[in-house]
């Protein structure tokens, strides 16, 4: 007899609801959704700068690809 009445005793004691449990989880699952949207949207963001810098680099190193010219020739170094 005290095990059939033992679960139902328990059922009515719960500290928290069902309901306030869903709750929390929405706002946790919202909170973590806003944040991978806003980490991909980062992401795509350096991804498109790191290119941009990238065709940079390789229109300056066509500039970096001229003859060495000596610049120590017009100074007072001993030669």
């Amino acid at each position: 007899m005290l095990y059939h009445y033992l679960p139902s005793k328990i059922n009515t004691h719960f500290l928290i609801e069902q309901s306030s449990i869903i709750t929390v989880l929405i706002i946790t699952v919202s909170f973590f959704l806003i944040l991978l949207i806003l980490g991909i949207r980062k992401s795509y963001k350096l991804k498109i700068e790191n290119e941009r810098l990238s065709e940079k680099k390789s229109l300056q190193s066509d500039d970096d690809n001229k003859t060495y010219k000596d610049f120590t020739e017009g100074h007072l170094y001993d030669n």
